[in-house]
């Protein structure tokens, strides 16, 4: 705008005079003659003097007029505010029907990823209802995108899922991160029931309240506890049936939806590492309170396996049926303290500190490594002359070789051997009738007897991909050494029982016929002990 067409302010009045004083100045100067130096100093002075008063006046002038303006601005500024609410109120309807706009599209969107069929049930609806709620919450948040883009960069890396699912994870206010705390809560609240059952106080201390769950189902005095009419109470082991299938259920459902959110995950690899990390933050809080469940159901065989552990507990290798050839040739070369496996049983331990079934499994795999690589060392300090290329014990050959196996006495089975018969040392990859024993030794040496309950809770978490490979072996061959340890005879205190030197120990079938007669020991007697 010019400033014809507005008032000008002081200053700037003042600004214009002094370019007219200056222009008539300098026209003045040029008509004056060089040897009129006064006049021209004159002239200098009386245009500075003019100049300087134009501008103390319009600065006068443009104070009194800033007072009055501030004035103005205040009355001005309480109408404009006033104005402003009034525009917000009326387009208060406007952003209503935005937003509600924005919620049927989403809804639409989400429907479109569904099938179209007329009934859904419950669960389809939920779902569908989540998937919308995560659709809603990505119109906010870029993060999501950035994430997929870089699975589709880098769709075989897998360390980007475990870094992505986590993130998910950690972000409270997001959908899926929501469905985890809330079907968590409904496991805890179907849990802490049944753990809690019998008690005055609350469950705070899992090992007292296991030496008290004897009196589950009693009142005071021992008496039984009077029911309440009507209401009947499923025995433990239909409750923890319940919750198995309810943890089960809300895996599947994180796992869908978190597939159903980021597509890239949608593969085998991609699908078992969501899983892993799934169930780690999932089972965290909840495992105690699990496993105080599954102690509470198998205390008697938690029993009968911590008298062995404590009968056994200074009882040598061989004592267990460990062949000589896997024990180490100069045992108290390892120092006060020290015992053949130690490694492996110290690996064991661990398992009781994790709180994931994933992780619990790899600490038992790690354990059997362990014993397998004690064993090739033992093995080869034992033998003058290894021979290249052989091993004292392989957990994946042993699985195939268990698998393989024929039950003497069944069509197509040779007469029963013993693979400490003859005058021969036993092959080097003996695998499944060298490990259990020594597995049994590692067991017993842990002095854990709750493993007992961890192998059956691991036996209903784990995917059913795992218990067919190596992980599925390893638990199987802990439950079978359990399961050994546990029905060693109760002999003397002051000795250790008398080993049967011909006792095969492979597999769980043997197990069976623990207190049977075996053809497999030389002298005839019960195998693996002798009387």
């Amino acid at each position: 705008m010019s400033q014809r067409g507005r008032e000008l302010t002081p200053l700037e009045e003042a600004s214009l005079q002094n370019q007219k004083l200056k222009a008539a100045y300098e026209a003045r100067m040029a008509r004056l003659d060089p040897s009129q130096a006064m006049q021209k100093t004159s002239l200098t002075l009386s245009l500075q003097r003019q100049m300087m008063e134009n501008l103390v006046i319009a600065r006068a002038r443009e104070e009194t007029h800033s007072e009055t303006s501030q004035r103005s601005v205040h009355v001005c500024r309480g109408h404009r505010i006033r104005n402003q609410k009034e525009r917000a109120l009326t387009r208060l309807p406007q952003l209503q029907r935005k937003m509600e706009e924005r919620r049927l599209r989403l809804q639409e969107a989400a429907n479109r990823r569904f099938c179209s069929q007329v009934a859904l049930t419950p669960e389809e609806r939920e779902q569908r209802a989540l998937y919308a709620a995560i659709l809603e919450y990505e119109q906010d948040h870029d993060w999501p995108k950035h994430w997929r883009a870089k699975l589709k960069k880098s769709p075989g890396d897998l360390s980007l899922v475990t870094n992505l699912v986590s993130h998910l994870l950690s972000i409270p206010d997001h959908p899926i991160s929501q469905l985890l705390r809330k079907l968590q809560c409904a496991v805890y609240r179907a849990l802490y029931p049944i753990v809690s059952r019998g008690k005055d106080s609350s469950f705070e201390d899992l090992e007292q309240f296991l030496a008290t769950s004897e009196r589950w189902g009693r009142g005071p005095g021992g008496q039984p506890e009077p029911q309440t009419p009507g209401v009947r109470k499923e025995p433990l082991p239909e409750q923890l049936k319940c919750v198995v299938k309810d943890i089960h259920d809300a895996i599947d459902r994180l796992l869908a939806l978190t597939l159903l959110a980021f597509e890239g995950l949608n593969t085998a690899a991609s699908k078992d590492r969501c899983l892993a990390c799934i169930e780690e933050p999932f089972f965290s809080p909840l495992w105690p309170l699990l496993l105080a469940v599954y102690r509470s159901l198998h205390r008697l065989r938690e029993a009968a396996l911590g008298r062995s552990m404590e009968l056994y507990r200074n009882a040598p290798p061989a004592a267990i049926g460990v062949p000589t050839k896997l024990l180490p040739r100069d045992p108290g070369a390892a120092g006060a303290g020290a015992y053949p496996y130690c490694a492996a049983a110290q690996e064991l331990g661990l398992l009781v500190l994790e709180s994931c079934p994933q992780k619990k499994l790899e600490c038992i795999v790690r354990a059997l490594r362990v014993i397998c690589a004690c064993a090739e060392g033992y093995y080869r300090d034992q033998e003058a002359e290894p021979q290249p290329g052989t091993a004292a014990m392989d957990i994946r050959g042993a699985r195939e070789r268990t698998c393989r196996c024929v039950v003497p006495g069944e069509e197509g089975a040779g007469p029963p051997r013993s693979p400490w018969d003859g005058e021969q040392l036993p092959s080097p990859n003996s695998g499944a009738d060298d490990l259990l024993p020594i597995l049994s030794f590692v067991a017993l040496r842990s002095g854990l007897p709750q493993l007992v309950s961890e192998c059956a809770a691991l036996e209903e978490f784990i995917h059913e991909g795992y218990l067919i490979g190596e992980e599925g072996y390893c638990l199987t061959s802990l439950q079978s050494a359990l399961s050994y340890v546990e029905l060693l005879p109760r002999g003397a205190l002051g000795g250790p029982a008398k080993v049967c030197p011909g006792a095969p120990a492979a597999g769980a079938e043997a197990l069976l016929g623990l207190l049977a007669p075996s053809d497999n020991c030389p002298q005839g007697s019960r195998w693996p002990l002798c009387s």
